[in-house]
């Protein structure tokens, strides 16, 4: 067996691009919509989230730096995730773009009404989450050093799946044509029923 390539973060990988990102991937989406205590709508999309409790449902996602969605989370304690499909993806992407102002607006997205929670849904996602801050939390160091680096959780108050997504009484996750993150610059990857198999737990 040929040894392995080895670095260590803290002293830099050695190679063209970061590989952390590429290799563990490909994750969700958390793309957030969130409004201000002024009204001002913000939809980001963060590629370091996922779901971390089933009861309560608490999703998550990891900001680098203090930015619009989570200033707005820590001052309403609300915001909306918002499934990232195939159909959706390059206007997900739009969003992502460092610009102030409306992200729906930039990308040409209709809202939609939450019904527990005062952020607006995109539309045209199948599927939305609509959550209460839980946690916000700044991630450190090893060392204990404070690092400008944000982890929000929420717990899920509200569901609202497309019925197209249900099929006799299962959510059909590859029918709702999800797109995670790779790594690189730009990698995504859709999930199909092509790459569907199954296993069952032992015991």
């Amino acid at each position: 067996m040929p040894e392995q390539y080895f670095y260590q973060p803290e002293h830099g990988h050695g190679l063209a691009h970061d590989p952390l990102n590429a290799i563990v991937a490909p994750r969700p989406i958390g793309w957030i919509s969130t409004v201000s205590p002024t009204g001002v709508r913000n939809l980001a999309p963060y590629s370091f989230f996922n779901l971390f409790s089933y009861r309560p449902p608490i999703i998550g996602f990891s900001s680098t730096g203090w930015k619009d969605s989570v200033a707005n989370i820590e001052a309403t304690g609300e915001f909306v995730w918002n499934l990232a499909t195939r159909p959706l993806a390059e206007a997900m992407n739009a969003t992502s773009a460092p610009v102030a102002g409306d992200e729906f607006a930039l990308a040409g997205l209709e809202t939609a009404r939450s019904r527990l929670v005062a952020p607006s849904r995109v539309a045209a996602s199948p599927v939305a989450f609509e959550c209460r801050l839980t946690q916000l939390l700044r991630l450190e160091s090893k060392d204990g050093d404070a690092l400008d680096q944000w982890m929000v959780f929420g717990e899920v108050v509200g569901v609202h799946i497309d019925p197209a997504l249900i099929d006799k009484g299962i959510y059909q996750t590859a029918r709702a044509q999800p797109i995670l993150r790779g790594g690189g610059a730009g990698d995504y990857f859709e999930i199909t029923e092509a790459q569907l198999f199954r296993m069952r737990r032992p015991g």
